[in-house]
């Protein structure tokens, strides 16, 4: 194609102008005056490995990069996973405190361990239900020290009314989690309320370890006609087990977070922990960028709540999933 004179000089312009715009992107500021081109340490520590707990760090991980943070480049992951071991806890906060500008716990033991090690370093939390309740912040909207975050609350009502529309006939719900996690301990008293303001029994039996999780649901499945699971770490972990179950005894269940409908539940209205995973990294960038204070940082809830079915389980359940919808 021919250019004429002045069309090259217009085009040659415009080029010398757009690479100096993106030099300048690359190697200065963002939009807040701080510098990206120097190392951002971020620790992340991990109760214990399953889905939703890993997708949140994902997420997590994932905002910063979207947000020009990329690991091996600007940025450093210091990561620490405790599989569920309280010692580990104690070891692995302690080994993040004072290393890092900021530091993810994911859920509540993780934050609580992190808490009692350091009161200095910026520390951000999700996956815990009740931050007040655990000791982690003084109000919500004021959490009034170095920790903050994102709370994992499910809308238990919704997440019940669901649960008695795919169970009509039910007379006896069970709910089932682990008596030691005080999270689901909430969300469970939420759910038996609820669900016996309908005017309908509840059997609630309860597990300590995983490996509890197999007899103690099959000794529920064979006494009611639908199970309601809270975000249980422990029961989460063993969704697989738990999906085996209802199979053999035809029972929907809800359990409160989308990747444990994934792993074996039937449907949930509820969290996708890797979009809270993300929310919470927004958050850490207001701390790293704009030098936000985790003291004046109100806790967040999810703010993308969404409607997941396990359309493979609905099938084998004799439901169509065309037909589970959110009641009014």
């Amino acid at each position: 194609m021919r250019i004429n004179g002045m069309n090259k000089k217009i085009i040659l312009g415009v080029a010398t102008v757009t690479t100096a715009l993106l030099l300048g992107a690359c190697g200065n500021t963002d939009e807040t005056g701080n510098s990206k081109e120097a190392n951002v340490n971020v620790g992340i520590l991990q109760y214990m490995e399953h889905d939703s707990l890993s997708k949140a760090r994902e997420g997590f991980v994932s905002e910063l990069e979207e947000a020009g943070y990329v690991e091996g480049e600007n940025l450093t992951v210091n990561y620490q996973n405790a599989q569920g071991d309280q010692a580990n806890l104690q070891s692995m906060s302690e080994s993040l405190a004072g290393e890092n500008e900021i530091i993810l716990s994911i859920a509540t033991p993780a934050a609580q361990s992190l808490a009692t090690v350091t009161q200095k370093d910026p520390i951000l939390f999700t996956a815990v239900t009740d931050p007040v309740d655990a000791g982690l912040v003084a109000d919500n909207e004021q959490p009034g020290g170095n920790v903050t975050g994102t709370s994992d609350m499910v809308p238990i009502e919704e997440q019940v009314a669901l649960l008695l529309s795919l169970a009509k006939e039910a007379k006896t719900i069970g709910i089932i989690y682990n008596s030691s996690e005080p999270n689901s301990k909430i969300q469970a008293d939420l759910a038996q309320k609820a669900i016996e303001a309908e005017g309908i029994e509840v059997k609630v039996l309860t597990v300590t370890t995983t490996n509890d999780v197999q007899q103690v649901m099959t000794t529920l499945a064979q006494e009611v006609d639908a199970v309601y699971i809270p975000t249980d770490n422990t029961l989460a972990s063993t969704m697989p087990t738990v999906g085996e179950i209802a199979l053999e005894y035809k029972l929907p269940v809800v359990p409160g977070s989308a990747e444990m409908v994934e792993a074996g539940g039937l449907a949930t209205y509820g969290i996708n922990y890797e979009e809270l995973g993300r929310q919470t990294a927004q958050m850490a960038l207001q701390i790293i960028e704009d030098g936000a204070d985790p003291a004046e940082m109100p806790v967040e809830t999810s703010n993308k709540l969404e409607l997941v079915i396990n359309e493979e389980m609905a099938e084998l359940l004799g439901i169509d999933p065309k037909s589970i919808v959110l009641p009014d």
